[in-house]
């Protein structure tokens, strides 16, 4: 079977449109960013190289350093699915960031966005 057209995008195609989601709605880039680091592990200049190094979505999760144990306290739908529900675990990680920052756009607070 043929893998999701996603998975091959590269995240940093991806990343501007994250970007002006939040800020259209009063958010930073930097809530992005901390966003993006809680969920996969990245350091600040960890995710800065994987942007530069146009890292396709498959390979920046499967190199995160650390997934954190938390994101499976994500719930609701994406994209008319349950992100609980995902069985592949590539997407399911994909749409876990797609719901957070779904959350920061909608004005949800970083403390329960980063489930704490």
């Amino acid at each position: 079977m043929a893998k999701h057209k996603i998975y091959t995008m590269s995240f940093a195609s991806v990343y501007p449109h994250y970007i002006k989601k939040a800020e259209k709605k009063g958010r930073t880039k930097e809530e992005v960013d901390e966003i993006i680091r809680w969920l996969t592990g990245y350091s600040q200049g960890e995710l800065e190289t994987q942007l530069e190094n146009q890292t396709d979505f498959e390979t920046f999760f499967h190199e995160a350093p650390q997934l954190n144990p938390s994101r499976t306290l994500i719930k609701g739908v994406i994209c008319g699915v349950r992100v609980e529900d995902i069985e592949e675990t590539t997407m399911q990680e994909i749409r876990y960031m797609d719901k957070l920052i779904d959350e920061l756009a909608r004005g949800k607070s970083m403390e329960k966005i980063l489930r704490k």
